[in-house]
């Protein structure tokens, strides 16, 4: 009986899709977090008439054909970059992007990696660093004895060394642009890394058209949105009991079969 494993795609197709909620609401506060939507699709057809074809008896074309569908698969999971709401920080490392744009990460292997989180810091050479320790692309260096930092919404980074009454520039911030950030590949620790699907960066100064401003003291937080997520939940849940009913169902009318058959 076909509506057993239909019905079983079901609930794994549910199950999926749970999971999938239950990763944005365990990351409900985490900085630069973008949540994720499980896409379905139908699975293949069955045919048992075909529509277009004549009818073997008098010619005449079908006009409605028979196809019954063998239930549901997980076609992706989608990345919603949606921009989250500021949290002010007043930690004047720390930046928000407001609009489309990535900061660019280089990891010790040298490779380059993405992220919407503007957790920084300075290591002990004075270096701007993430939170793992991975440097901002731009090589931004701060002096010793560095007591003020500014940060423009265009990316210049400013220095105030000392007593000085004069600003020094240190450094430039670049961002990173893609067309297709759903293609991207999420890595964890709020980093992702570019693909085929993605395509190449495209780079540019913040605040220039099409690439987001910075917002010096503010981060940005999780789109999740905590009531929708719950509402996602509560119908995959109830999506899950129909098709668990399905396949009792279903059972009942094979033990009924196989009954009259004795």
């Amino acid at each position: 009986m076909k509506a057993l494993s239909i019905a079983a795609t079901g609930m794994n197709a549910q199950q999926t899709n749970l999971e999938v909620i239950a990763n944005n609401i365990a990351n409900i506060n985490t900085t630069g977090f973008k949540r994720a939507r499980a896409e379905f699709s139908d699975l293949l057809y069955q045919v048992e008439r075909s529509q277009g074809v004549p009818n073997s008896a008098n010619q005449a074309i079908v006009p409605e054909g028979a196809h019954i569908g063998l239930g549901v698969q997980t076609s992706a999971v989608r990345n919603l970059h949606i921009q989250g709401s500021l949290a002010q920080t007043s930690n004047k490392l720390d930046m928000a992007l407001i609009g489309r744009g990535w900061f660019q990460i280089e990891t010790p292997q040298g490779e380059t990696l993405y992220t919407r989180a503007g957790t920084f810091n300075t290591n002990a050479d004075g270096l701007m660093v993430n939170i793992d320790g991975y440097e901002l692309e731009g090589g931004i260096t701060f002096p010793d004895n560095t007591s003020e930092v500014i940060i423009s919404r265009s990316g210049q980074v400013f220095a105030r060394v000392g007593t000085d009454v004069e600003l020094t520039e240190v450094g430039q911030i670049t961002l990173a642009n893609f067309i297709n950030e759903a293609g991207l590949e999420p890595l964890g620790d709020n980093l992702f890394r570019e693909t085929e699907a993605s395509g190449g960066p495209t780079l540019g100064t913040p605040d220039d058209a099409g690439f987001a401003h910075i917002q010096q003291g503010y981060l940005e937080s999780s789109n999740v949105d905590p009531i929708k997520e719950i509402t996602d939940m509560i119908s995959a849940q109830r999506a899950y009991e129909m098709n668990s009913k399905v396949i009792k169902a279903a059972d009942e009318m094979a033990s009924t079969v196989t009954q009259s058959l004795r």
